[in-house]
């Protein structure tokens, strides 16, 4: 498995920009869809539209909502997720990279902004 999310799930995630510095990922999925486990390097999140997911990794799971027009930082990690509103998941990922915290340790999910 590369953990590429582009690779491990290409019917969600769509690259719509890549240079040397960042890559951007458009994420579209509808209720009940899953996510095959794969990873994220440091990363901003833009919502486009406001749902409910749960999030999995390393035996642990926690429950995000999130409204429209937010921007969080992630920090690096590997997970899956889940769809378990009643609306549609639309987001953007800036990946970026420069080196960063690889680790996979961070916290779970979309941090505080």
């Amino acid at each position: 498995m590369s953990g590429d999310p582009a690779e491990t799930n290409p019917e969600l995630y769509r690259v719509v920009l890549e240079n040397e510095r960042v890559r951007v990922l458009e994420y579209r999925d509808r209720p009940g869809d899953r996510t095959a486990p794969h990873r994220h390097p440091d990363t901003v999140m833009v919502t486009l539209g406001a749902f409910s997911r749960r999030i999995s990794a390393g035996g642990r799971e926690v429950h995000v909502d999130l409204a429209a027009g937010e921007a969080r930082w992630v920090a690096a990690q590997e997970h899956s997720g889940e769809n378990v509103g009643t609306t549609p998941t639309h987001a953007l990922f800036v990946e970026l990279k420069e080196p960063g915290n690889e680790t996979g340790e961070a916290a779970l999910g979309p941090g505080e902004p």
